[in-house]
């Protein structure tokens, strides 16, 4: 049993309205495991210890599974594949050489069908991601390059190893896939449309996060600011105990937690989210 998140998002078919969404995995770690603990680190069942004790917490209406932190608690543990990852020059090799690694996607396997077993079909699953243009700058980085000019055609080609990559999962009972942006410099989404292709095969609901001005109709919902957006930011507000905007009807609401926030302001400010 499985709940898409497209049923939840503003204006689908479902009756159980999205109203919260928290990006959490920072503080969750600092506040279960430490600051230098890494939840990926023992396999699969480490893994749901830590997400169940996380969602046992703060019982937002989607469980996010992080897949960049996957990788980069990966590379950390495993630095021979960024070895392997700067074997060539070209700026999309990195990526491609770092998500075709076996051992990574076995891994994500064995979590999502993990967490969906332990989730039993009370929320939907999201697999939360950099988007390609993200992930083509990340890549290059973790194995000491500056980035290159962004070359759209670059872009395009981070989509296709990206959408080959969610494969893995292809068989698990994921709600949707959160692709997220930098926030200085949003990527070109009309180049991803092959990640887009493979969602849509699946029948995933594809939400952006910080989505370049203009591109927001590429997506099943967008997280930002202003009142055009189905999902409402409200971070800044929230956390620096300001006034929360009005949502709408057709809105639902956003948030990351401070990695070193207090617990019991992280309570209240949750209360005031769900008010």
């Amino acid at each position: 049993m499985s709940i898409s998140l497209a049923d939840m998002l503003p204006g689908g078919p479902g009756a159980n309205r999205l109203r919260v969404w928290l990006e959490s995995s920072g503080y969750a770690r600092r506040l279960l495991l430490g600051p230098e603990g890494d939840p990926w680190a023992e396999g699969a069942a480490k893994y749901l210890s830590f997400f169940s004790q996380a969602r046992g917490l703060l019982r937002d209406d989607v469980a996010v599974v992080p897949v960049g932190d996957l990788y980069r608690s990966w590379i950390a543990r495993y630095p021979g594949l960024a070895v392997e990852m700067a074997a060539k020059k070209r700026a999309t090799f990195p990526l491609r050489r770092m998500l075709e690694e076996e051992g990574p996607r076995k891994l994500l396997d064995e979590v999502a069908e993990a967490v969906a077993a332990n989730l039993q079909g009370q929320v939907p699953m999201v697999l939360a991601m950099p988007s390609p243009a993200v992930w083509l700058d990340e890549a290059q980085r973790m194995v000491g390059r500056e980035p290159e000019e962004r070359d759209d055609d670059a872009v395009e080609d981070a989509a296709m190893y990206i959408a080959d990559f969610v494969r893995c999962v292809a068989a698990r009972p994921v709600g949707g896939l959160l692709i997220e942006e930098a926030e200085t410099a949003p990527g070109p989404a009309d180049r991803y449309a092959p990640v887009f292709n493979a969602a849509r095969h699946y029948r995933w609901a594809v939400v952006g996060r910080g989505v370049r001005p203009g591109q927001e109709a590429l997506f099943d919902a967008v997280i930002g600011g202003g009142d055009g957006v189905q999902g409402q930011d409200v971070s800044v507000p929230l956390f620096a105990g300001g006034e929360l905007p009005e949502d709408g009807a057709a809105q639902f609401r956003y948030a990351r937690i401070p990695p070193g926030h207090p617990p019991e302001a992280v309570l209240d400010a949750l209360v005031r989210m769900r008010a």
